[in-house]
């Protein structure tokens, strides 16, 4: 086999599967069997990923590259997506909507694909059409219960977004084509090591609506308007696959986008960055505190989360991109598993899922399990030891800190001690005395799949959290080679002292 074919495989085997759904469908409608067709297509290209990683960058065409980088992040993915599959099948069972669910998992296959081209994106083109290939899948997704209004207000919504984003994402991509005549990520930053342009209207216009609509895919302040109806409107397993993948394909993308072109040189565009994270922190943190449902409270804490994620970006540092590519992981571990167990407690049948705060009470008696399960990923999401979420935390401060990131560190310890407060809300709600009800509700139905899955995330979270050091390996592993540090751009380029707010040159990065 080429290598170039070898590389390929994980995507094969995700195009390859999403066929032979869309082929079944049309034959023959079966839950069982198009479910379990699609695990084994999500296992398979798993295998896949871990066996073909390639020791070299491999260029699938001058728009896609694979290298560890792209495996790393491919296999975070997929595995998320392996634990949607398994929360949604029971889950599905339950809609008493009467329509088919078969197409649901040709829409999660499509994403995760898209998801995966994004990943490994090296050309603005490929770069589109995997967000664009994400997003119109995660559409159908979102409204997927049709005798549902607030998941088709959900998808309505969500449609909106995708149409204003990409609006800015091509003008910007346009500009930038228009003053540069390329699109490829690796020319733009060759051109760019030889003539930086700095004061070029075209390029800061351009970086500035790129920045917007990788805003609004974030969820960024004040981009965020969306997150908290759609994760409160859409299915509970298909928010926390919005809230994963869709998120974390995206960030990866942004992590390769800036290494290459050097967006470390552009002082204007680190100021940028760094008021959308202190604003993303603060802004995330505080309006948690005013709501009473656990859907919305997880939306605006994704958006503090990824506040925290953009100092290791601005740090830019071969320690940073590590920090950040651990801090996703840790943060795809924890959120896929909070909505897991809200999966689990919900029963579609009823018009709505278990996202209520006040139908958690007591659920520490009722359900000690799962409750036991929410604390410890509550935990991790707060930061606090032994948990990955500490490490994560950590690693990502030590990073600011190298760098001087003073005002966006200041931001991230005041977010994470106001985030502290509602994820203890929550735990005080599980631990308060169940309610005294003449007709209890209904117990849900849990799988034990799912039960399995959140039992495997709950043990990834404290292992990785006592003992770091192989996902620590793996990471700098993938993240090798994939960037200069920025303290080399600041004693290449002579006009950076000027810098992002909090960001002084450390006099030791000169030598």
């Amino acid at each position: 086999m080429s290598p170039e074919l070898f590389a390929a495989l994980p995507f094969l085997a995700l195009s390859v599967t999403a066929v032979a759904v869309m082929l079944l469908i049309a034959v023959r409608r079966d839950h069982r069997l198009i479910a379990a067709i699609t695990l084994a297509g999500l296992l398979l290209a798993l295998i896949a990923t871990g066996a073909t990683a390639p020791p070299a960058p491999v260029t699938l065409t001058p728009m896609f590259q694979v290298d560890g980088f792209t495996s790393f992040f491919l296999a975070l993915i997929i595995a998320v997506c392996i634990a949607v599959v398994l929360l949604s099948y029971t889950y599905l069972n339950q809609m008493d909507d009467g329509g088919p669910v078969e197409e649901y998992y040709l829409l999660l296959l499509l994403a995760t694909l898209g998801a995966a081209a994004l990943l490994a994106s090296m050309h603005f083109a490929s770069f589109f059409l995997g967000l664009e290939t994400l997003s119109i899948a995660l559409i159908g997704l979102i409204a997927y219960p049709v005798k549902r209004a607030r998941a088709i207000e959900a998808g309505l919504k969500y449609l909106v977004l995708a149409g204003v984003s990409s609006a800015f994402l091509l003008f910007g991509i346009a500009l930038i084509y228009l003053d540069f005549g390329t699109m490829s990520f690796t020319a733009l930053g060759r051109i760019w090591d030889t003539n930086p342009p700095h004061g070029d209207i075209y390029a800061l216009a351009g970086f500035a609506m790129l920045l917007t609509g990788i805003g609004f895919k974030l969820s960024l302040v004040p981009f965020h308007m969306w997150a908290p109806d759609i994760y409160e409107g859409a299915p509970a397993p298909v928010t926390g696959y919005v809230a994963v993948v869709s998120k974390v394909a995206v960030f990866a993308l942004l992590l390769r986008y800036f290494a290459l072109i050097g967006g470390y040189r552009f002082p204007s565009l680190l100021w940028a960055i760094s008021l959308l994270a202190i604003l993303s922190m603060l802004a995330g943190n505080l309006l948690a505190l005013l709501q009473d449902n656990i859907k919305r409270i997880f939306a605006y804490s994704s958006i503090a989360h990824f506040g925290y994620v953009l100092v290791a970006l601005l740090a830019g540092t071969p320690i940073a991109l590590q920090a950040a590519s651990y801090y996703l992981t840790a943060y795809a571990v924890t959120t896929i598993g909070a909505f897991g167990v809200i999966t689990l407690l919900s029963r579609p049948g009823i018009g709505h899922d278990a996202d209520r705060l006040e139908s958690y009470r007591g659920l520490m008696w009722s359900h000690p399990w799962l409750a036991g399960a929410l604390t410890v990923l509550l935990l991790s999401l707060a930061g606090l030891p032994p948990t990955m979420g500490f490490v994560a935390e950590i690693y990502v401060i030590a990073s600011g800190v190298g760098m001087q990131l003073l005002l966006p560190l200041a931001a991230l310890i005041a977010g994470s001690v106001i985030g502290l407060y509602y994820y203890l809300r929550i735990l005080a709600v599980l631990l308060s005395p169940a309610p005294s009800l003449a007709s209890p509700p209904a117990t849900p139905k849990t799988s034990p799949t799912g039960g399995a899955m959140l039992g495997v995330l709950v043990i990834l979270l404290f292992a990785l959290g006592i003992y770091p050091a192989p996902l620590i390996s793996a990471i700098q592993h993938a993240t090798a080679g994939l960037a200069r540090s920025r303290a080399i751009y600041l004693a290449e380029d002579n006009t950076a002292v000027t810098q992002s707010p909090g960001m002084p040159r450390s006099p030791g990065y000169d030598q």
